[in-house]
């Protein structure tokens, strides 16, 4: 029973292959002629398939075409068969002689003439397909499919037509429902097989096109299997570790990782592959020099349609450069913490001392004050003989005085740099310096020009701000130029986020070989003019604290210029 069944089967099989060996001559035969390539002809012989052309008329293209299964003829202009094969001749139930020098339309149904004609016109411009019925002797219509193409024929153009027999696909459609029929059952017996076969090849395509990918990345490129076991490196990593890419099954992880790293590594991996969250670590990983350089490792889960993780596809990006960046920023901030803890104990212990130094200095200086007048008084004539020398002492006493003023306000700026602003009236507040300076300026018979209507009001520190224009005022007044009348102006204008607020005078000037040293404490340029050193100084701190700056212009001789950029 087993053998008879083993024999059906095989049977089966031998004629299911014998059905699909004649739908495909079948199908490979209507496919040709319907191409139109009617230029050659393709004739399968028992040594395998020859190609005919069809120019000339030689003795071998005659025998070709009157052994054909296809009816061939030839067409002039007007539609008249010139030659025909046998093969159409029997399909119109008539002799050779009756076909040729006929026309053909004598041949097509009165209903087709219409479609005739065009097709004819149309295959003279190149070549034409068409499909109609043929009327024969008997009355019958026979289906053909038409493959028209102009031709050279005897130094003539004509038109050579191939027809097929239509009626041939009935039995064809036959023979593809017997082969459907049977190729049914095997495909249900092998449908599994198949979809095995087809997820097989589209996962090692899938395999494939990853790692080219994967190759192509200039990192180092690693994937792992659902258990966290590593499948495969990329040629990076056997370029960095040194290892042999033959061993290919020592995919290792631990002996390349630095032992203080691979801990917490390893931890962050067995985590991600328990929740399926993405693995990113930092740790070191020894290159084939023998040297550690940081590593940034980060994997995503690849998941199948299902959600299912499927492996993990990881890399691993050198960031050495950018972790020994980061120390030696972070080396630089605790540096520079540090350094501004001890700028700033030493700012509490300067103002300490400034604030100590003043206050115990004016009691000594105040008596030394108090004695000079008194010794005045004692002396004969009022000191008159020593009056000079009395004065001298009297001025170097104001001057100790001014300066112990300075050292206090400039412990009082440190101390009020967070004051909050004020809006301050421009035109007011310069007036107001104005008549304070006034005994000086009549005495150097200045001329003042005042332009703030571009900015007529500034948010600052009014007492700062005073001070300020106080400083710059009472400087352009002090250094004039003996050679001509002193001529200051004063204007305020927006520029972005600053207001500049610029000083001009037409006075000495000064050659600015170091602008920052004309900024410095107890720092003068002109000896012949009293003054302490220290406005100018007080004018930069003040402006800085606001988080502004102030730059100079000078030319000796020609006069100065200042531009105090305050923010607004």
């Amino acid at each position: 029973m087993a053998d008879s069944t083993s024999s059906s089967s095989l049977d089966l099989a031998r004629e299911n292959e014998d059905l699909r060996h004649r739908l495909q001559e079948a199908e490979d035969l209507i496919y040709a002629v319907r191409t139109g390539a009617v230029d050659a002809l393709a004739i399968q012989s028992p040594d395998g398939p020859r190609i005919f052309t069809l120019q000339g008329a030689d003795e071998g293209y005659r025998t070709l075409i009157e052994q054909m299964n296809e009816g061939a003829m030839l067409l002039n202009h007007d539609g008249t068969i010139l030659y025909c094969n046998a093969c159409l001749a029997g399909w119109l139930q008539r002799g050779l002689e009756e076909v040729m020098g006929a026309s053909f339309a004598n041949f097509v149904p009165a209903s087709f003439q219409a479609y005739w004609s065009a097709l004819l016109a149309q295959s003279w411009t190149g070549h034409g397909k068409g499909e109609l019925p043929l009327q024969i002797k008997d009355g019958a219509l026979r289906p053909l499919s038409l493959s028209l193409k102009v031709l050279t024929f005897n130094e003539a153009s004509v038109v050579a037509v191939i027809l097929t027999d239509l009626s041939a696909e009935r039995e064809i459609r036959i023979i593809q429902a017997l082969v459907t029929e049977q190729n049914a059952v095997i495909d249900r017996k092998n449908k599994e097989l198949k979809l095995q076969e087809a997820a097989r090849l589209i996962v090692e395509q899938s395999a494939a096109e990853a790692n080219r990918m994967l190759e192509g990345i200039p990192q180092i490129a690693w994937t792992a299997n659902t258990d966290g076991i590593t499948t495969y490196f990329n040629r990076r990593w056997f370029d960095y570790t040194g290892q042999a890419a033959s061993h290919t099954e020592q995919y290792q992880w631990k002996p390349y990782q630095h032992p203080h790293d691979a801990v917490i590594a390893d931890e962050r991996w067995q985590h991600c592959l328990r929740t399926g969250e993405v693995f990113e670590a930092e740790f070191r990983l020894r290159g084939s020099d023998g040297a550690y350089r940081w590593m940034l490792s980060r994997a995503l889960p690849s998941l199948n349609p299902q959600g299912q993780i499927i492996e993990w596809i990881g890399t691993c990006t050198d960031i050495h450069q950018h972790k020994m960046d980061l120390e030696r920023i972070d080396l630089a901030q605790r540096q520079l913490q540090e350094n501004n803890t001890q700028l700033t104990r030493a700012n509490a212990d300067l103002d300490n001392f400034i604030y100590t130094a003043s206050h115990d200095l004016k009691a000594p200086i105040t008596n030394i004050e108090g004695l000079l007048q008194a010794l005045l008084q004692e002396l004969p004539d009022k000191g008159q003989e020593v009056r000079p020398i009395m004065n001298m002492m009297q001025e170097s006493v104001d001057r100790f005085k001014r300066t112990i003023e300075h050292l206090t306000t400039i412990t009082k700026l440190q101390k009020e740099s967070g004051l909050p602003a004020d809006s301050v009236n421009l035109d007011r507040l310069i007036e107001e310096v104005r008549l304070d300076l006034l005994p000086q300026i009549n005495d150097a018979g200045a001329d003042f020009h005042v332009d703030v209507r571009e900015l007529p009001v500034l948010s600052f520190t009014e007492k700062n701000l005073r001070s300020i224009i106080y400083n710059l005022l009472s400087n352009a007044v002090k250094y004039r130029s003996p050679e001509r009348v002193p001529n200051v102006r004063i204007q305020c204008r927006p520029d972005g986020e600053y207001a500049i607020l610029q000083v001009q005078d037409n006075g000495l000037g000064m050659r600015l070989t170091n602008k920052e040293k004309l900024f410095a404490m107890f720092e003068r340029l002109h000896d012949h003019v009293e003054g302490s050193g220290m406005g100018l100084y007080i004018v930069k701190k003040i402006v800085e604290n606001a988080g502004g700056r102030i730059e100079v212009e000078s030319q000796v001789d020609v006069g100065s210029t200042f531009k105090v950029y305050l923010r607004r």
